[in-house]
């Protein structure tokens, strides 16, 4: 009898625990598992929304790859972006978060107002940036003029357009910034204390106990900032619309152009998962080279 009652009670316990994140399942499958099968099935067709979809195998994959320029034209810019941004973002957060990671009055404050950039909507900060970038009465142009520097056409010149992107991306730091203050604050001060006794100088106690010790934390920025700077999208759809001349046509911008401007939605299915691909290989070349220089605590060289 009490087997009995102890059954039924876990039973209910269980009927009781699918019943609290049955909210998280539903919206899991249907905007998530759903979506991705969907996507999956139509890359091998061609589809416009209106017409039945009409199976074609692997044609969208190989018309990207051989017959569409403007996708590897879109993978190099999206790849440049890449390799500016990331490390001026990596290094400038972690910097912040250096001079941040003190005790003294107000830090909660600049801390506070360093992450709220990176938490603003993105089309807010692009009209924002729109106007810091233009050449006519735009606030970077004038402070340049103070100095004697006719500043250039950014937003509107194919030389420009794309490192203007660059520098508007520095306004996200914060998110890295609250990541490496994280990492920074769990560090044993005892390491330092004993660095000090040996006579170490503020450089040696850097490069010596700070990077290895936050090289975890390094390397999840990393991965991170790959995915993110890979799948840049809104900056250049409402800044540039991928001009001038096609300086700034992102991955992602040209994706969503075949998808809804075109209504080609198998051939966007397609793109969207060779991006799916690309940013596989890169965070997994990381990964797999993070054995070398990512060091966790109690262990030698991440091993």
């Amino acid at each position: 009898m009490k087997k009995t009652s102890l059954t039924r009670l876990a039973r209910r316990e269980e009927i009781g625990g699918y019943l609290l994140i049955s909210p998280w399942l539903i919206g899991f499958v249907a905007f998530l598992v759903i979506p991705i099968i969907m996507s999956i099935t139509l890359s091998f067709t061609d589809y416009d929304y209106v017409s039945k979809p009409s199976f074609v195998g692997f044609d969208n994959y190989v018309r990207a790859l051989t017959n569409d320029p403007l996708v590897w034209h879109s993978l190099k810019i999206t790849f440049l972006y890449t390799l500016m941004a990331l490390p001026l973002e990596l290094s400038f957060s972690f910097g912040v978060a250096l001079l941040l990671n003190f005790r003294g009055w107000g830090l909660n404050i600049f801390r506070t107002l360093f992450y709220l950039p990176s938490v603003l909507p993105p089309v807010a900060v692009s009209i924002l940036w729109l106007w810091i970038f233009n050449p006519k009465f735009g606030i970077l142009n004038q402070f340049l003029g103070w100095f004697g520097i006719d500043g250039p056409g950014w937003l509107y010149d194919p030389g420009w357009a794309l490192f203007a992107l660059v520098v508007m991306s520095m306004w996200g730091f914060g998110r890295g910034m609250i990541v490496y203050l994280s990492g920074l604050q769990n560090i044993n001060t005892e390491y330092y204390d004993a660095a000090r006794v040996d006579g170490a100088n503020i450089f040696t106690t850097f490069f010596k106990i700070t990077v290895p010790l936050m090289s975890p934390v390094i390397f999840f920025n990393i991965v991170m900032g790959i995915i993110g700077s890979f799948q840049v999208f809104a900056q250049a759809f409402i800044m540039t619309g991928g001009g001038p001349a096609n300086s700034t046509e992102f991955y992602m911008l040209y994706l969503y152009q075949n998808a809804f401007k075109f209504f080609k939605a198998g051939y966007a299915s397609a793109l969207g998962w060779l991006l799916f691909v690309v940013i596989m290989a890169f965070s997994l070349l990381v990964i797999r080279s993070s054995s070398a220089w990512v060091y966790y605590e109690g262990e030698l060289k991440g091993r």
